[in-house]
Protein backbone atom coordinates (compact mmCIF):
# COMPACT_ATOMS: atom_id res chain seq x y z
CA UNK A 1 0.00 0.00 0.00
CA UNK A 2 1.47 3.31 -0.84
CA UNK A 3 1.62 5.64 1.50
CA UNK A 4 -1.76 7.84 1.74
CA UNK A 5 -2.28 11.46 1.04
CA UNK A 6 -3.81 12.06 4.60
CA UNK A 7 -4.92 15.39 6.77
CA UNK A 8 -7.27 16.30 8.87
CA UNK A 9 -9.13 19.81 8.45
CA UNK A 10 -7.97 22.27 11.30
CA UNK A 11 -5.09 20.07 12.17
CA UNK A 12 -1.53 20.93 11.16
CA UNK A 13 0.02 17.87 11.00
CA UNK A 14 3.49 19.49 10.31
CA UNK A 15 3.36 21.40 12.86
CA UNK A 16 2.50 18.58 15.12
CA UNK A 17 5.43 16.63 14.07
CA UNK A 18 7.68 19.62 14.49
CA UNK A 19 6.76 20.33 17.94
CA UNK A 20 6.19 16.37 18.94
CA UNK A 21 10.21 16.25 17.79
CA UNK A 22 11.62 19.78 19.82
CA UNK A 23 10.03 18.20 22.72
CA UNK A 24 11.53 14.95 22.37
CA UNK A 25 15.23 16.62 21.53
CA UNK A 26 15.23 18.99 24.03
CA UNK A 27 15.20 22.24 21.07
CA UNK A 28 15.89 25.15 22.92
CA UNK A 29 17.38 24.11 26.25
CA UNK A 30 21.09 24.24 27.26
CA UNK A 31 22.98 20.92 25.35
CA UNK A 32 19.61 20.17 23.72
CA UNK A 33 18.52 20.02 20.19
CA UNK A 34 19.90 16.22 19.62
CA UNK A 35 19.94 12.22 20.25
CA UNK A 36 22.64 12.31 21.82
CA UNK A 37 22.48 8.10 22.37
CA UNK A 38 21.99 7.67 18.68
CA UNK A 39 24.58 10.47 17.50
CA UNK A 40 26.89 9.08 19.90
CA UNK A 41 26.17 5.26 19.19
CA UNK A 42 24.68 4.83 15.63
CA UNK A 43 27.66 6.08 12.47
CA UNK A 44 25.90 8.81 10.58
CA UNK A 45 25.63 6.22 7.38
CA UNK A 46 24.01 3.14 8.91
CA UNK A 47 20.88 2.55 7.56
CA UNK A 48 17.93 0.35 9.62
CA UNK A 49 14.83 -1.73 8.17
CA UNK A 50 12.33 -1.69 10.00
CA UNK A 51 8.65 -3.57 10.74
CA UNK A 52 5.56 -1.91 12.77
CA UNK A 53 3.56 -4.72 14.51
CA UNK A 54 0.75 -4.88 16.75
CA UNK A 55 1.13 -6.99 19.42
CA UNK A 56 -3.01 -7.52 20.71
CA UNK A 57 -6.15 -7.48 18.24
CA UNK A 58 -6.64 -3.59 17.45
CA UNK A 59 -7.86 -1.43 15.31
CA UNK A 60 -5.28 0.75 13.96
CA UNK A 61 -5.00 4.59 13.38
CA UNK A 62 -2.61 7.47 12.80
CA UNK A 63 -0.01 5.42 10.61
CA UNK A 64 0.52 8.74 8.66
CA UNK A 65 1.14 9.92 11.11
CA UNK A 66 3.48 8.04 12.26
CA UNK A 67 5.17 7.97 8.72
CA UNK A 68 5.19 11.71 8.63
CA UNK A 69 7.84 11.71 11.91
CA UNK A 70 9.91 9.23 9.90
CA UNK A 71 9.60 11.62 7.56
CA UNK A 72 11.05 14.69 8.86
CA UNK A 73 13.81 13.66 9.74
CA UNK A 74 15.12 11.15 6.39
CA UNK A 75 12.69 12.66 3.79
CA UNK A 76 14.10 9.63 1.73
CA UNK A 77 13.18 7.04 3.92
CA UNK A 78 10.87 4.06 1.88
CA UNK A 79 7.57 3.89 3.80
CA UNK A 80 5.08 1.56 3.27
CA UNK A 81 1.45 1.12 4.98
CA UNK A 82 0.25 -2.18 5.07
CA UNK A 83 -2.99 -1.66 6.15
CA UNK A 84 -6.01 0.61 6.11
CA UNK A 85 -6.65 3.02 8.78
CA UNK A 86 -9.61 1.87 10.81
CA UNK A 87 -9.21 -1.58 9.96
CA UNK A 88 -9.50 -4.72 12.80
CA UNK A 89 -5.81 -6.58 13.23
CA UNK A 90 -4.79 -9.90 14.64
CA UNK A 91 -2.03 -9.98 17.28
CA UNK A 92 1.10 -10.19 14.72
CA UNK A 93 -0.15 -8.20 11.85
CA UNK A 94 2.94 -6.06 10.15
CA UNK A 95 1.14 -2.57 10.25
CA UNK A 96 4.44 -0.16 8.54
CA UNK A 97 7.80 -0.84 6.98
CA UNK A 98 10.93 0.92 6.83
CA UNK A 99 14.00 1.63 4.99
CA UNK A 100 16.07 4.48 5.65
CA UNK A 101 18.83 6.27 8.58
CA UNK A 102 18.86 4.53 11.67
CA UNK A 103 19.88 7.55 13.28
CA UNK A 104 16.34 9.02 11.72
CA UNK A 105 14.58 6.09 12.42
CA UNK A 106 15.94 6.21 16.16
CA UNK A 107 14.85 9.27 16.81
CA UNK A 108 11.19 9.51 15.74
CA UNK A 109 10.62 6.09 17.07
CA UNK A 110 9.18 6.79 20.50
CA UNK A 111 7.07 9.54 18.75
CA UNK A 112 5.53 7.47 15.97
CA UNK A 113 4.60 4.72 18.55
CA UNK A 114 3.37 6.88 21.27
CA UNK A 115 1.30 8.44 18.63
CA UNK A 116 -0.23 5.57 17.04
CA UNK A 117 -0.14 3.68 20.42
CA UNK A 118 -3.34 6.05 21.51
CA UNK A 119 -4.81 6.39 18.53
CA UNK A 120 -5.27 3.22 17.85
CA UNK A 121 -5.33 2.20 22.01
CA UNK A 122 -8.88 5.15 21.61
CA UNK A 123 -9.78 3.36 17.74
CA UNK A 124 -9.98 -0.21 19.92
CA UNK A 125 -12.05 0.92 22.44
CA UNK A 126 -14.55 2.65 20.67
CA UNK A 127 -15.03 -0.56 18.55
CA UNK A 128 -15.58 -1.75 21.67
CA UNK A 129 -18.23 0.05 22.83
CA UNK A 130 -19.93 -0.31 19.54
CA UNK A 131 -20.22 -4.07 19.67
CA UNK A 132 -21.09 -3.83 22.92
CA UNK A 133 -24.02 -1.73 22.07
CA UNK A 134 -25.10 -3.73 19.89
CA UNK A 135 -27.73 -0.95 17.86
CA UNK A 136 -27.79 0.23 14.31
CA UNK A 137 -30.19 3.02 15.21
CA UNK A 138 -28.26 4.24 18.02
CA UNK A 139 -24.48 5.96 17.22
CA UNK A 140 -21.58 5.90 19.95
CA UNK A 141 -20.57 9.82 20.17
CA UNK A 142 -17.09 10.89 21.97
CA UNK A 143 -16.93 14.44 24.21
CA UNK A 144 -14.79 17.18 24.49
CA UNK A 145 -12.60 15.59 27.72
CA UNK A 146 -9.36 15.32 25.08
CA UNK A 147 -5.38 15.60 25.92
CA UNK A 148 -5.30 19.57 24.89
CA UNK A 149 -3.55 19.88 21.43
CA UNK A 150 -4.46 15.71 20.30
CA UNK A 151 -8.70 16.74 19.97
CA UNK A 152 -8.70 16.37 15.93
CA UNK A 153 -6.28 13.75 16.19
CA UNK A 154 -8.31 11.79 19.13
CA UNK A 155 -11.43 12.21 17.15
CA UNK A 156 -10.43 11.16 14.20
CA UNK A 157 -9.44 7.90 16.45
CA UNK A 158 -13.04 7.62 17.28
CA UNK A 159 -13.99 7.31 13.86
CA UNK A 160 -11.87 5.19 12.78
CA UNK A 161 -12.80 3.00 15.70
CA UNK A 162 -16.21 3.25 13.94
CA UNK A 163 -17.71 5.85 16.57
CA UNK A 164 -18.64 9.40 15.52
CA UNK A 165 -18.50 13.40 17.21
CA UNK A 166 -19.87 15.32 19.13
CA UNK A 167 -19.47 18.80 19.01
CA UNK A 168 -15.38 19.47 18.24
CA UNK A 169 -15.05 22.46 20.82
CA UNK A 170 -16.97 25.72 21.95
CA UNK A 171 -17.74 27.15 19.25
CA UNK A 172 -19.82 24.72 16.81
CA UNK A 173 -22.79 23.87 18.89
CA UNK A 174 -24.64 25.52 22.42
CA UNK A 175 -24.50 23.17 25.33
CA UNK A 176 -26.59 24.04 27.53
CA UNK A 177 -25.64 22.94 30.91
CA UNK A 178 -26.48 22.76 34.94
CA UNK A 179 -24.02 26.04 35.27
CA UNK A 180 -25.90 27.71 32.20
CA UNK A 181 -28.91 27.17 34.08
CA UNK A 182 -27.98 27.96 37.38
CA UNK A 183 -27.09 31.37 35.61
CA UNK A 184 -30.17 32.00 33.46
CA UNK A 185 -32.41 30.78 35.94
CA UNK A 186 -34.32 27.91 34.21
CA UNK A 187 -33.76 25.70 31.51
CA UNK A 188 -36.15 27.50 29.51
CA UNK A 189 -34.75 31.10 29.51
CA UNK A 190 -31.22 29.42 28.94
CA UNK A 191 -32.39 27.73 26.02
CA UNK A 192 -34.25 31.33 24.95
CA UNK A 193 -31.09 33.16 25.45
CA UNK A 194 -29.16 30.84 22.74
CA UNK A 195 -32.15 30.94 20.37
CA UNK A 196 -31.73 34.89 20.75
CA UNK A 197 -28.05 34.73 20.49
CA UNK A 198 -29.06 33.19 16.50
CA UNK A 199 -27.46 29.72 17.53
CA UNK A 200 -28.31 27.35 15.38
CA UNK A 201 -27.95 24.33 17.17
CA UNK A 202 -28.59 23.90 20.57
CA UNK A 203 -28.18 21.32 22.86
CA UNK A 204 -29.93 21.01 25.98
CA UNK A 205 -28.84 19.00 29.35
CA UNK A 206 -31.55 17.88 31.37
CA UNK A 207 -31.49 15.38 34.33
CA UNK A 208 -35.12 15.98 35.10
CA UNK A 209 -38.51 14.45 33.33
CA UNK A 210 -39.66 18.23 34.17
CA UNK A 211 -36.90 19.73 32.26
CA UNK A 212 -37.98 18.27 28.94
CA UNK A 213 -40.92 20.34 28.06
CA UNK A 214 -39.36 23.95 28.74
CA UNK A 215 -36.41 22.76 27.18
CA UNK A 216 -38.33 22.04 23.84
CA UNK A 217 -40.50 25.03 23.96
CA UNK A 218 -37.83 26.96 24.46
CA UNK A 219 -36.18 25.98 20.31
CA UNK A 220 -33.47 23.29 21.72
CA UNK A 221 -32.70 21.46 19.07
CA UNK A 222 -31.14 17.83 20.36
CA UNK A 223 -31.98 16.84 24.84
CA UNK A 224 -28.97 15.17 26.05
CA UNK A 225 -30.68 13.07 28.87
CA UNK A 226 -28.09 12.92 32.17
CA UNK A 227 -27.20 9.69 33.99
CA UNK A 228 -30.87 8.47 33.45
CA UNK A 229 -31.26 4.74 34.13
CA UNK A 230 -32.83 2.86 31.33
CA UNK A 231 -36.60 3.34 32.81
CA UNK A 232 -36.12 7.26 33.16
CA UNK A 233 -34.52 7.37 29.39
CA UNK A 234 -37.42 5.47 27.83
CA UNK A 235 -40.31 7.52 29.70
CA UNK A 236 -37.92 10.76 28.37
CA UNK A 237 -37.66 9.49 24.68
CA UNK A 238 -41.54 8.95 24.77
CA UNK A 239 -41.98 12.71 25.89
CA UNK A 240 -40.05 13.71 23.69
CA UNK A 241 -41.63 11.99 20.47
CA UNK A 242 -39.05 12.47 17.89
CA UNK A 243 -39.37 16.16 17.87
CA UNK A 244 -36.06 16.49 18.69
CA UNK A 245 -32.84 13.81 18.50
CA UNK A 246 -31.95 12.57 22.26
CA UNK A 247 -29.00 11.68 23.95
CA UNK A 248 -28.03 9.48 26.83
CA UNK A 249 -24.68 10.62 29.01
CA UNK A 250 -23.24 10.15 31.92
CA UNK A 251 -21.54 7.10 33.38
CA UNK A 252 -22.01 4.97 30.46
CA UNK A 253 -19.83 1.89 30.89
CA UNK A 254 -19.38 -1.21 28.40
CA UNK A 255 -21.80 -3.19 30.49
CA UNK A 256 -24.47 -0.60 30.70
CA UNK A 257 -24.26 0.65 27.33
CA UNK A 258 -26.73 -1.92 25.49
CA UNK A 259 -29.48 -1.34 27.62
CA UNK A 260 -29.36 2.54 27.61
CA UNK A 261 -29.12 2.68 23.64
CA UNK A 262 -31.62 0.21 23.77
CA UNK A 263 -34.36 2.88 25.03
CA UNK A 264 -34.65 4.72 22.00
CA UNK A 265 -32.16 7.30 22.26
CA UNK A 266 -30.71 8.35 18.89
CA UNK A 267 -27.29 8.94 20.36
CA UNK A 268 -25.00 7.97 23.52
CA UNK A 269 -21.57 9.52 24.31
CA UNK A 270 -18.91 8.31 26.42
CA UNK A 271 -16.23 10.33 27.75
CA UNK A 272 -13.88 7.64 28.46
CA UNK A 273 -13.39 6.70 24.79
CA UNK A 274 -10.66 9.72 24.98
CA UNK A 275 -10.11 10.23 28.23
CA UNK A 276 -9.39 6.92 29.35
CA UNK A 277 -8.40 5.02 26.57
CA UNK A 278 -5.16 2.49 27.27
CA UNK A 279 -2.37 2.62 24.79
CA UNK A 280 -2.72 -0.18 21.99
CA UNK A 281 0.52 -2.42 22.27
CA UNK A 282 1.93 -2.01 19.19
CA UNK A 283 5.81 -2.53 18.66
CA UNK A 284 8.89 -1.33 16.25
CA UNK A 285 11.52 -3.80 15.65
CA UNK A 286 14.90 -2.48 13.56
CA UNK A 287 17.65 -4.71 11.17
CA UNK A 288 20.69 -3.22 10.47
CA UNK A 289 21.40 -3.68 7.10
Amino acid sequence: MSLPDWSLPGFDLDRFVRETLAEDLGEGLPDGGRDVTSESVIPAEARFSGVMDSRDPIRVAGLPVAAAFFRALDPDMEIAILVEEGAAVAPGTDLMRLTGNARAMLTAERSALNTVQHLSGIATMVAEYVAAMDNPDCTLLDTRKTIPGLRHLEKYAVRMGGGSNHRMGLWDAAMIKDNHVLVAGSVGEAVRRAVDAGVAEIICEVDRIDQIEPALEAGATRLLLDNMEPPTLREAVSLVAGRVPTEASGGIALDTIRAKAATGVDYVSVGRLTQSAPAADIGLDFTPL
